[in-house]
């Protein structure tokens, strides 16, 4: 049986709650992205940071979570979708690992906005991994959704 990772960055604990749920499923090991400075916890204020951070292509010092992934060969990826993409704390993990032959699944919580780019990022930046068809969830995890698309996509337990 081969080793799997759900990691992920979560503000306001959605993703966190779909993280959990999906290493629920697999028996994975959980592992969340803290970065060296909180964004702030007012919706509107957090928006301008990460909008900011986004078009500067800034990727925050991680202070947890940027562990070494070599023992794992399947790796679940989760972020919220903000302004159609990966949070940056995310792209700080993607940036500063090493995929080649891993297996990456992507997961996303959102108010709406579906994967938009999220897929398409990930893919670019693991050029040399597996990816796997993700989960974009809006609103609540459930968990009977989850087990749909872990044997969809043929995750084996």
């Amino acid at each position: 049986m081969h080793k799997t990772l759900i990691v992920y960055y979560s503000l306001f604990q959605n993703t966190k709650n779909l993280a959990l749920e999906i290493a629920k499923q697999t028996g994975g090991t959980i592992r969340e992205l803290i970065p060296n400075k909180n964004y702030s916890f007012d919706y509107n204020t957090a928006a301008k940071e990460v909008r900011n951070q986004i078009t500067r292509g800034f990727c925050p010092e991680l202070i947890s979570g940027n562990e070494s992934i070599d023992d794992y060969q399947t790796i679940f990826i989760g972020t919220p979708n903000w302004f159609k993409t990966l949070a940056p704390p995310v792209m700080s993990f993607i940036k500063q690992h090493d995929f080649t032959g891993k297996t990456i699944i992507p997961f996303c919580t959102h108010g709406g906005g579906g994967f938009c780019k999220i897929e398409n990022d990930i893919a670019r930046e693991c050029s040399k991994s597996l990816i796997l068809p993700g989960i974009a969830v809006n609103g609540i995890v459930a968990s009977e959704e989850v087990t749909k698309w872990l044997e969809t996509i043929g995750y084996e337990l």
